[in-house]
């Protein structure tokens, strides 16, 4: 049986993996909160892995202070190190796995509408935003404790959606609850349902993989086919309008909010299938 400790009592990722691997009696899994320092007399050492979920995420970026800043730094990187070294000490010679919950957002938000972005395990990460570079510098932090008896695993998801999901899904749920037409712009997300990302962590776990890792789905997303869909599950029909594209996909270069707004919702960023 596989120990599975969750760090974040109340994480969407960390609750659905519970949810999801209950019925398998091959794993065992606990969570706890570390938003007091209760989690400091855990006896790590009895876990064969950490999935470490506890994290800041999908706050608006544009109207925070530096108190905030600093809190995104504290908690996504900061704590994920004093968790992994605590582990290592319980450990005490005994192996095991701490797996790091990262994202995308590490390669910047740049998404175009009339450009294709692909990213490699090759790619350079470039953060354009604090909440990217927190979860980056805690990587860099996190893959030198890496070793034979402790291996570090860091999984960089795209759009995570799923029932009740949170993040840029919800934003298209409040898009398809409300607007009965949609642009069909042909564009390619890489997204990755809570379901695979579970079956993704079981995985990993069983492997005992250490690395980086880019998880999606085998199929990469259009976001008007995401919409109807979302419209169609909630009792409403969305009808797709291509005869509007070039208005939408000339919004696309407009500087500022409008620009930006566009290409994120019908902008093209993947990860590259051949890993």
């Amino acid at each position: 049986m596989k120990r599975i400790l969750i760090t974040g009592k109340n994480s969407y990722i960390g609750n659905s993996f519970e949810e999801w691997i209950a019925d398998d009696d091959n794993f065992y899994v606990e969570k706890i909160s570390l938003r007091e320092d209760n989690w400091k007399s855990v006896d790590f050492s009895k876990y064969d892995a950490i999935l470490h979920v506890a994290g800041i995420a999908h706050a608006d970026i544009s109207k925070v202070n530096s108190e905030t800043k600093d809190l995104y730094y504290k908690i996504n990187c900061d704590l994920a190190i004093e968790v992994v070294k605590k582990y290592k000490e319980d450990l005490n010679g005994k192996i095991g796995q701490f797996i790091y919950m990262s994202s995308i957002i590490i390669y910047g938000e740049e998404a175009n509408i009339n450009k294709r972005r692909v990213i490699t395990q090759k790619t350079v990460p470039l953060p354009t935003n604090f909440y990217g570079d927190s979860k980056l510098k805690a990587e860099k932090k996190l893959v030198t404790f890496d070793s034979d008896l402790l291996k570090i695993t860091i999984l960089r998801p795209p759009m995570i959606y799923g029932p009740g999901s949170k993040g840029n899904y919800r934003q298209l749920e409040k898009i398809a609850k409300y607007l009965p037409i949609f642009p069909d712009i042909r564009n390619e997300r890489s997204i990755l349902s809570v379901g695979n990302l579970c079956y993704f962590i079981k995985e990993r776990i069983i492997s005992q993989d250490s690395g980086i890792f880019l998880p999606q789905d085998e199929e990469y997303m259009r976001t008007s086919y995401m919409v109807k869909n979302i419209g169609k599950r909630n009792g409403k029909k969305i009808i797709l309008i291509p005869w509007a594209n070039w208005l939408v996909r000339l919004m696309g270069h407009f500087p500022g909010k409008v620009g930006k707004l566009t290409n994120k919702a019908f902008g093209n960023l993947v990860y590259e299938k051949k890993f």
